[in-house]
């Protein structure tokens, strides 16, 4: 079935507005269904359910209990199926820097003074941050500074016997290259058996979780990124791995409100492409609508980089170039640009004159050295499934009046 665009963006009843949103890494808009999710479950969860007159093998056992009880385990079966995994793998937090904080805490009966965690230029700052306060020494991984790529034959030398811990992100939150994580993972294997840890958080909106496929220990998902609201979770390989953790700093709490919401944002991924007659599981329906989804998206991105690439003042971050141009780094529908003596702070403003909303490209060591701050800063362009051709168009015609 031909993805329906107009269809998916009549969930959204926030681009009523006239805004033409391009900012999904940053603030993703938050559909009807799971705005409307959300204010139930608030407004439920203190409320005690009426005893059901027959019990039954899938009844509710919450007899005088409030409703709000349900909502987390609720939350971490649609978790497992946007993952593929059961929801005793599947841990709740309030947001990915505290589950990272609790990860390394969980940790400590495996660590040792001489043990190490290997790090990286491309994972979000918080997160890098809330790992190197484990006390851990730290090895680092470095990145092609032309593309903005994690090379996965560098892991091989760099794990070994001490490493507890590797860091990766499953892809950059801003310029959009997707880390080969499998790749990684089996470089790891060679020398160690550290544990892979993989920020799935900018992936996710894109492509459905697989830890199997990447060979990941733990992959962690920021679901307001998803277009919910401020909840999170960590997902392990094995529940048989909770046995070597202390799990008592595993166990954080979060607004049953918000875990109410869950299902309704994995719900609506799974519901943005009809789903195949039959009688098909949430995770094969969300299979399904996601690789509809990102094919769709693809092409959006596949046009942006085609006709923001022929502006000659124009340089896509990790794409333009000499050094990049030979290369082929696979990537999600985000990407960051500057144009020639044009300081990013003005390309901002004219989009936003033209009814665009994007953001400055965040500052990093990371993009400092790819030379993104030499050339005036940069500004990140990321997109939702309810974006169409028009506003690529709208997005090309704006820069080309810059550049």
């Amino acid at each position: 079935m031909a993805y329906d665009v107009w269809g998916v963006r009549g969930l959204y009843t926030s681009l009523s507005d006239g805004w033409t949103y391009l900012n999904a890494h940053h603030q993703p808009q938050v559909p009807e269904k799971v705005a409307s999710a959300v204010w139930r479950s608030v407004r439920s969860a203190a409320s005690v359910p009426p005893p059901e007159p027959v019990l039954g093998s899938h009844s509710k056992q919450l007899l005088g209990q409030p409703e709000g009880e349900l909502y987390p385990e609720m939350a971490r079966v649609a978790i497992a199926d946007l993952a593929g995994v059961g929801a005793n793998q599947v841990i709740l937090g309030p947001n990915v820097p505290a589950l990272y904080s609790a990860l390394v805490a969980a940790m400590r009966p495996m660590l040792r003074r001489s043990s190490t965690v290997v790090l990286n230029p491309l994972d979000r700052a918080p997160l890098t941050a809330r790992l190197q306060r484990a006390g851990m020494e730290e090895k680092w991984a470095q990145a092609d500074l032309a593309t903005g790529d994690l090379p996965a034959w560098q892991y091989a030398e760099i794990a070994d016997g001490s490493t507890r811990l590797v860091s990766v992100p499953a892809a950059h939150a801003e310029l959009g290259n997707v880390v080969g994580v499998s790749g990684i993972v089996d470089a790891v294997r060679e020398k160690s058996r550290a544990w892979v840890l993989v920020d799935a958080t900018a992936y996710a909106p894109y492509r459905p979780l697989d830890l199997d496929a990447w060979g990941a220990d733990v992959a962690a998902v920021d679901v307001a990124q998803l277009g919910g609201l401020d909840i999170a979770a960590l997902i392990f390989r094995d529940a048989a791995m909770f046995n070597r953790l202390d799990m008592g700093a595993l166990d954080l709490q979060v607004s049953q409100g918000l875990a109410g919401g869950v299902p309704a944002v994995v719900d609506h991924y799974a519901s943005l492409v009809e789903a195949p007659a039959g009688r098909a599981s949430r995770r094969n329906r969300l299979k399904h609508s996601m690789g509809e989804t990102t094919a769709y998206l693809n092409g959006l991105r596949d046009d942006l980089h085609t006709f923001l690439g022929t502006l000659p003042a124009v340089h896509i971050v990790g794409v333009s170039g000499e050094a990049a141009e030979d290369t082929s780094v696979e990537r999600i529908p985000r990407l960051a640009f500057g144009v020639t003596g044009v300081p990013s702070e003005t390309v901002l403003r004219r989009l936003l004159a033209n009814g665009i909303v994007a953001t400055q490209t965040c500052a990093s060591p990371l993009l400092d050295d790819m030379g993104v701050a030499d050339m005036g800063g940069a500004v990140t362009i990321s997109m939702s499934p309810f974006n169409t051709q028009n506003d690529i168009e709208q997005l090309v015609r704006t820069v080309a009046s810059l550049a």
